[in-house]
């Protein structure tokens, strides 16, 4: 049939309508919410590169928690700001089993159980160069830096974190780390493995509010983490991070790299996350502020995409 007896508006013709024939659907399960916490008591600070996102001290960050648990938000992504006096070039404090980051797990998992918590499996909040491994001969050692990377998984593991995540996109980390989380009985926790890690320019406001971009100053992370131009590369490191055990696959950035997304979704039956990252957020609220639409939109983009969930800042304030 053709028009007039074919006529596609009638599916679009009042709200319950386009609602109920919706192809894909935000849900707050879609959603995770990244946490940066901080030392402190009843502490907030503003991030000014990103509106309404806080670094929260711990008894704030478990406050939060619970807001995501009671909205139906299943997890939240904790990112440590590691006080200057800490940090040292081989990431020392990564490893203290009573860090920051593993007393703000054992805090949430008290107070909040039915939350899932990610902890990020990476150097840069601890190192003075502000690189995300060891810097030997002026460059990122491998090796090294998987070495500490498999002992800072297993601290966390340890303080009870239920998904660890390698962000860094050194070769071989994921095959490490789950051996060691294997031999040491840690058979339930994931790997949520940063596969297809772009060296974006829209992690300036992280790097801000984790306090590594002034250590970063102007050296980059483009050997190690992906060139924006390739896809078929990004399919080899999703590839061989699933065949080392990882159990769920990350794309970052989302927004500018839903093709990415997509054929990876196409390519494997794993599960597959993506981050909409902190310059993608803060450019949707530098126009958006108000009432949320555009971000929605964004949002629902990455799922129709394929995305199984959304790391997004907003994960909490789209869903009003």
């Amino acid at each position: 049939m053709s028009y007039p007896y074919t006529r596609l508006r009638r599916n679009r013709k009042s709200p319950w309508v386009r609602d109920m024939l919706a192809e894909t659907k935000l849900l707050p399960s879609d959603l995770i919410l990244p946490i940066f916490v901080q030392e402190g008591q009843n502490k907030a600070t503003v991030i000014s590169s990103m509106p309404n996102v806080q670094r929260l001290s711990i008894d704030l960050a478990v406050k939060k928690a619970k807001q995501c648990a009671d909205l139906g938000i299943p997890a939240i992504a904790l990112f440590p700001v590691i006080e200057g006096s800490l940090k040292n070039d081989n990431a020392i404090e990564a490893l203290n089993k009573n860090n920051l980051i593993c007393r703000a797990i054992d805090a949430i998992k008290q107070a909040v159980p039915n939350v899932g918590i990610i902890t990020d499996i990476a150097l840069d909040p601890y190192t003075t160069h502000g690189h995300d491994g060891i810097v030997m001969n002026g460059d990122v050692d491998n090796d090294a830096t998987v070495e500490i990377l498999t002992s800072q998984a297993l601290v966390l593991a340890r303080a009870g974190a239920d998904i660890v995540a390698p962000s860094d996109m050194m070769d071989g980390r994921v095959g490490a780390i789950r051996e060691a989380l294997e031999g040491n009985n840690f058979i339930n926790t994931q790997i949520l493995a940063y596969s297809a890690k772009y060296a974006s320019s829209l992690y300036s406001p992280f790097r801000d509010a984790v306090g590594s971009g002034q250590n970063l100053g102007s050296a980059n992370k483009s050997t190690y983490q992906m060139n924006p131009a390739n896809i078929t590369e990004a399919m080899q490191e999703i590839e061989q991070d699933i065949l080392e055990g990882a159990d769920m696959v990350m794309v970052k950035p989302a927004m500018f790299y839903q093709d990415v997304i997509a054929r990876t979704v196409e390519e494997f039956e794993t599960p597959v996350l993506a981050y909409q990252v902190s310059g993608e957020y803060a450019m949707i609220k530098a126009i958006d502020n108000d009432n949320n639409a555009i971000m929605h939109e964004a949002l629902l983009s990455i799922k129709r995409s394929g995305a199984r969930a959304i790391l997004s800042y907003a994960a909490v304030e789209v869903l009003f």
